[in-house]
């Protein structure tokens, strides 16, 4: 599976994928497609950027 880093350290915050899309502006549906394909370092390093803020604003439901 791609995004494997993005997709365990959102597990292991709480946050849900569709709180990370709508924080970057998408659906849900549009983030897991992005998924599917392995994403730049840049975008990585961006969505764990909005995993940790989620994370610490507590808003994982």
């Amino acid at each position: 599976m791609t995004n494997q880093t993005i997709r365990q350290a959102a597990r292991a915050s709480g946050v849900r994928l569709w709180r990370i899309a709508e924080a970057l502006g998408v659906t849900d549906s549009t983030l897991s497609r992005k998924l599917r394909r392995e994403l730049s370092p840049e975008e990585t390093a961006h969505i764990l950027g909005i995993i940790d803020s989620l994370r610490k604003e507590g808003r994982n439901s």
